[in-house]
């Protein structure tokens, strides 16, 4: 069971969990096609940005393998909502988990995404008793392969045309950390 002690600090940011009135700062990024380009859903009307908040309102504790755990990410300066990070728990048997890291793209190359999805993995690693973290992304989301190859995970596969997206195939990057990895860091 992972049940973080909110509010997480880091140097610049506050991670947290959702509350109904980030609608308006989630649906910003959430609706735009830069920012969905290179993930499963297209960008999200209002409505569907009210019901994604409503289901990430309810996930700020880990209790079971299979859930996941959604947090916002908000600057320490402004107050303001600026990502949404996600630590899903994959299995209990193997120990593992996955990382999602989302961002408005005004804040982007900027640091906030490292600086946030470190504290996913301490969360991971040092809390949950995770033994290994891994994070995907499609082969031309090259800022997102970055971020992961920046917080040090290593690049574990490249699946040639393995789904169908948006009606087309599409290649996958695979990263993970171990957390004797993380430990090393």
């Amino acid at each position: 069971m992972l049940q973080p002690a909110y509010p997480l600090k880091t140097a610049r940011l506050i991670l947290r969990p959702f509350k109904k009135t980030d609608l308006n700062a989630l649906h910003s990024f959430q609706s735009r096609p830069d920012v969905t380009r290179y993930l499963y859903w297209e960008p999200r009307t209002r409505a569907e940005t009210a019901a994604l908040l409503e289901d990430k309102i309810a996930r700020s504790t880990l209790t079971e393998p299979g859930e996941y755990l959604a947090i916002a990410v908000e600057l320490i300066d402004t107050g303001e909502l600026i990502g949404d990070l996600t630590l899903w728990w994959t299995s209990r048997e193997h120990a593992s988990g996955e990382i999602g890291v989302v961002f408005h793209p005004q804040h982007h190359g900027k640091g906030y995404a490292a600086e946030a999805a470190t504290e996913l993995f301490r969360l991971g690693f040092d809390e949950l008793g995770l033994h290994r973290i891994h994070g995907r992304c499609d082969s031309r989301n090259v800022a997102s392969a970055s971020l992961m190859e920046g917080l040090g995970m290593r690049r574990e596969a490249h699946l040639r045309e393995n789904e169908l997206v948006k009606g087309e195939w599409t290649d996958e990057l695979v990263y993970a950390m171990l957390s004797s990895e993380w430990k090393r860091r």
